[in-house]
């Protein structure tokens, strides 16, 4: 117990300093608002890398639906912050959005989760570009293909780093519960968790909403971010976009999840000047990545500050 609460404490430490270290330097000018801006596009691809990590890193499942329940957050609050356009406003439209998209993951999730591979991946691509059109074709409510503009500037980067603290402290948590850990034996043999008297299709319709949920919510702050929204912006490519975070991360590791965003935002943000060679240069990294770590930079490991105090106290008997 003692050991819990000193690591619980020093990831706490660790948060604080960190957000008053980003604090001083956006204060002091030494990040500026391109920096800022870059600060809160890795933010919001750690929300969604999440959320894809949980899916396919943890239940197995190879979802390519994400950039649609992502599109639900999005316009949720572009169409309500028009109506009322205040952060009372904002976040109630935050929590609409993030309850349709656990609603309509639901919905098409036991039907669709019950298959495999390639199959379920085309399904969920099919959910995704179904969301996606029916946007398009919206009406008045979403500007069909020209999409909204206008939306005020409700994010900011201490938001974004609110946000992605309490969603990994919750996706850990939830990992750790008892569900969570009936997610992780469906991963590694279904039919054994299945004789064990694992539910294994409620399991799985149980992390897939909660993955959309999180992407729903990344969406919200993605638009409060941009200030524009149009269906062209959330694609298959949107999907692939944070797929690959995970994998490189490692697909069953949150902070490996974590990592690979901060360096992969670092390295596009670097690659801005060379723009002619920035995908070449982007993609010849992920190769070599992969070539000498085919299981992602933290494979399934996670950074826990327990075992220094385990350490510690081994070394004190």
């Amino acid at each position: 117990m003692i050991k819990n609460i000193k690591s619980i404490l020093a990831w706490l430490g660790l948060i604080v300093v960190a957000f008053l270290v980003l604090n001083i330097l956006v204060s002091a000018g030494v990040l500026g608002l391109y920096h800022v801006q870059i600060l809160m596009g890795i933010g919001i691809s750690i929300i969604m890398a999440m959320g894809t990590n949980l899916v396919l890193g943890f239940s197995g499942q190879f979802s390519l639906g994400q950039a649609g329940f992502m599109a639900i957050g999005a316009y949720a609050t572009a169409i309500m912050t028009q109506i009322n356009p205040t952060y009372t406003g904002f976040y109630l439209s935050m929590l609409v959005g993030a309850m349709v998209a656990g609603l309509i993951a639901v919905i098409v999730g036991f039907p669709t989760l019950r298959l495999k591979g390639d199959y379920l991946a085309i399904a969920t691509l099919g959910v995704a570009e179904i969301i996606r059109i029916a946007i398009v074709n919206g009406g008045e409510l979403t500007n069909g293909a020209a999409g909204l503009t206008g939306i005020l500037p409700y994010t900011s980067w201490q938001v974004v780093f609110i946000f992605v603290v309490v969603i990994a402290v919750l996706l850990m948590n939830y990992l750790r519960s008892a569900t969570g850990r009936q997610v992780i034996s469906v991963r590694e043999d279904e039919i054994a968790a299945e004789s064990m008297g694992v539910n294994t299709t409620k399991v799985k319709v149980i992390t897939f909403a909660i993955a959309a949920m999180t992407a729903a919510i990344a969406g919200s702050l993605y638009v409060g971010y941009i200030g524009t929204i149009a269906p062209k912006d959330f694609t298959i490519m949107r999907s692939i976009d944070y797929l690959i975070i995970a994998v490189l991360g490692g697909l069953g590791s949150m902070t490996g999840t974590i990592v690979a965003a901060i360096v992969l935002g670092i390295l596009n943000m670097y690659l801005q000047n060379v723009a002619d060679l920035r995908m070449i240069i982007y993609s010849l990294a992920l190769i070599l990545v992969m070539v000498f770590r085919p299981g992602g930079l933290l494979g399934t490991k996670e950074l826990l500050l327990s075992k220094f105090f385990q350490k510690n106290k081994g070394g004190n008997s």
